[in-house]
């Protein structure tokens, strides 16, 4: 079926327009049509079609199928790519048709003694690769030759790959499959469906541009699960900050906590661990900015980016005293669970709207007592809502980065809290002693950062 859309994007693509008559063409017009075959961008269409068959005929000839290998890819590449400069020369498209069914029968003809059943089956790639390759080769001439290397170098690696890939799908756990096709569920089916257009109160809340955002979140905190995944359950103190900041800073929080309530002797680390996933945080908002408001996440990093310098150097110095040990990080949950995706996206809704009512009856004021609440739970609905709102021209963008430096200080007021509570005295005393100076750091850049 890909083959098929493949074929009629490429017969569409034939550059040459049909005959106006159905007469045959003069001997003298067969000259000038042949005059153009010689161009250096058509010698350049058959090169690359010569050196992608190699690539692939090069991966092919060490499989046990031998339908074709490093001599066989190279003639298919150049087959397809002369089919189509004929088809373009003289006006006749079906030859790409001819072409692939010849193709298919040369195939069905390589594979007589397995259809008979005399020879085991050994899958169908060679076969699927065989038609890729022919299919480039027209690309290459009737369509974008970059795209066409790109393909081409994507399917020798995905060849070359073959035995990883069967690996990596077989000893893939449940749990983490599970997490797959949960983001595949809310990003390849929930997406797609919803309306995209603004509804609700102050006009605010679309339902497209919010799930999509709730995408970005999860896919930061799924690409955290997976370095989690990668790094192992035993990781460095800085590594475990790092990837506890993307996955969730506020569940890294709760996890630490308790395990120095159960082991105070840890509390030195988990408090630095606590530290580096809220630093991490800051991190997160310049990329979901970059995202939402690319054309303006210039005129964020100044003020952002002295947060997060002020917040490293206190990293540094923690963990140069504490010292880099190893030790089993807290299982992680699953960051694609539709759930919490949904109670995000309610989040982020209510922001909009709680933004937009604090705009319209108290100002920018308002807006910070919005920031200020919300911050306690969770910074990204506050950075992604006011970002898209200075995008849009509706919010000034000091008013936005202000919001975004309160919420995140609101975010370690409600850490050092909960560091207290579920961690203990010791542990509290020591989360203090890290994000006091980067609290005072935020707050001298609320208020004596010059305006923009």
């Amino acid at each position: 079926m890909t083959g098929w859309i493949f074929l009629q994007a490429s017969l569409s693509n034939t550059s040459v327009a049909a005959p106006q008559s159905a007469a045959e063409p003069s001997p003298a017009a067969l000259a000038g049509r042949l005059d153009g075959v010689t161009d250096l961008d058509t010698i350049t269409a058959f090169a690359i079609a010569l050196g992608l068959g190699l690539l692939i005929g090069l991966q092919r000839e060490r499989s046990t199928d031998r339908l074709g290998g490093i001599r066989t890819f190279p003639l298919i590449g150049l087959f397809g790519a002369l089919t189509a400069q004929l088809a373009q020369v003289f006006s006749t498209p079906w030859l790409l048709l001819a072409g692939f069914l010849c193709m298919t029968m040369l195939i069905l003809l390589g594979n007589l003694e397995r259809l008979r059943g005399e020879s085991e089956s050994s899958g169908i790639t060679t076969e699927i690769t065989a038609l890729l390759m022919y299919l480039l080769g027209i690309f290459l001439v009737s369509g974008d030759k970059m795209l066409a290397v790109a393909l081409g170098g994507t399917i020798a690696i995905l060849l070359h790959l073959k035995p990883s890939m069967h690996r990596f799908a077989k000893t893939l756990p449940e749990k983490d499959l599970r997490a797959i096709m949960q983001f595949a569920l809310i990003s390849l089916i929930i997406l797609p469906v919803l309306p995209n257009q603004t509804f609700g109160p102050y006009g605010v809340l679309n339902p497209f541009k919010i799930w999509l955002l709730v995408v970005l979140i999860v896919g930061i905190a799924l690409g955290g699960y997976a370095a989690y995944k990668l790094a192992g359950a035993r990781a460095g103190t800085l590594l475990s900050g790092i990837i506890g900041g993307l996955i969730s800073s506020t569940a890294t929080t709760v996890s630490y906590a308790r395990r120095a309530r159960e082991n105070p002797a840890i509390s030195d680390l988990a408090s630095l661990v606590i530290l580096i996933a809220s630093t991490t945080i800051l991190v997160r908002m310049l990329v979901e900015i970059a995202v939402v408001a690319p054309a303006i996440v210039l005129k964020f990093v100044p003020p952002l980016a002295a947060l997060l310098v002020v917040s490293i150097i206190i990293c540094a110095l923690g963990y140069r005293f504490v010292g880099q040990r190893e030790y089993q990080m807290p299982e992680h949950g699953n960051p694609a669970e539709l759930g919490p995706a949904l109670i995000f996206g309610g989040l982020y809704a209510l922001v909009l709207v709680a933004i937009a009512a604090a705009r319209e009856y108290f100002g920018s004021s308002g807006i910070y007592v919005v920031a200020l609440i919300s911050g306690f739970t969770d910074v990204d609905a506050i950075t992604l809502s006011t970002a898209n709102l200075a995008n849009q021209g509706t919010l000034q963008i000091d008013t936005a980065w202000r919001s975004m430096i309160i919420a995140t200080l609101s975010n370690m007021v409600f850490k050092v809290g909960a560091a207290g509570i579920l961690g203990g005295r010791q542990l509290f005393s020591r989360v203090l002693v890290l994000f006091i100076v980067p609290f005072i750091a935020g707050l001298a850049v609320v208020f004596f950062w010059p305006a923009g």
